[in-house]
This record gives structure tokens, sequence and C-alpha cells, in this order.
């Protein structure tokens, strides 16, 4: 029932656009913020469930709408919107084509950048640091934190 009103949703959006840029005329209103901010993440966004998403596909002019907002307002995103599914897209031998070849080592490296930020912070801070021989400055213990909590 869920899709169903969905798509309906969908097919009376492309209808009342119809052949205009924004749905009020030439220039964008609030109402177009919004219909882009709901359409825009289900056109890119890879969902276990495309039904959806290749029903808005079909629908032509919400298609263009959301590829010529995306390529007005953000240019840097660039990317078309209405490109077949990733489901379509196979390789040769079957398998999905990798977007970037390099995706696990990118993730390591961030990974590994991250945690040398952190211990740098911790150590910089002040939050850990290392004490070498049971002696600390100019001669004296360590405190513990039994003789911290006593101190207090």
């Amino acid at each position: 029932q869920l899709y169903r009103d969905a798509r309906e949703c969908l097919t009376l959006l492309s209808q009342r656009l119809g052949s205009q840029k924004f749905f009020f005329g030439d220039s964008p209103a609030s109402l177009d913020a919004f219909v882009f901010s709901r359409l825009a993440p289900l056109l890119k966004a890879k969902l276990p469930n495309g039904k959806l998403q290749q029903h808005l596909k079909s629908l032509q002019n919400l298609c263009n709408y959301c590829t010529s907002i995306l390529s007005l307002y953000f240019p840097w995103d660039g990317g078309e919107m209405c490109e077949p599914p990733a489901s379509t897209l196979r390789s040769a031998d079957g398998g999905e084509g990798e977007e970037d070849p390099h995706k696990r080592r990118n993730q390591l490296l961030s990974v590994l950048v991250g945690l040398v930020a952190m211990l740098g912070y911790a150590f910089l801070s002040g939050i850990v640091s290392i004490q070498r021989g049971s002696v600390g400055p100019a001669g004296r213990q360590p405190i513990t934190m039994e003789e911290e909590e006593e101190e207090e």
C-alpha cells in the first residue's frame, strides 16, 4: 500500500510539473526546494528495493527537473541523476564494476589518519602521558589514584 501511494504521489507531481521548469513557472519557489529535497535522494541513493526509484526514473520530467536543479545549484556534484540503476551496470564477468579501484585503501588510510590524529591530540593535551621509570620529575614519586583521592 505504501509503495502504491508513493507511486501515485510521484505521478501526480509529474502531472503537476508538466513541461514547466519549476512548479510555479520559471523561477523556483519553496515548494521546489521541498520537492527536490525528497526526490534527489530517491534518485541518487542505492536502495535495496528499487521499485520506487525505477518509477521516478520513468517520469522523465521529474528526473530532468532534479537534474536541472542539481546542475544549477550544485554544479560541483555534476553527475547525471537519470542514469540506469547500478543493478544494470555489470562488468563482462558478471560482477559489479568497482566505482573507485582504490576504495579499500582510501578507507584504511582515512582510519589510520584519524587514529593518529586522535592519539596526537590525547598526548599533546595531556589526556594521556607516558612516564618512564618509577620516579617522576624532580625526584618525586608519581601520585597514584588512591593518593590523589586522599589529597582532595
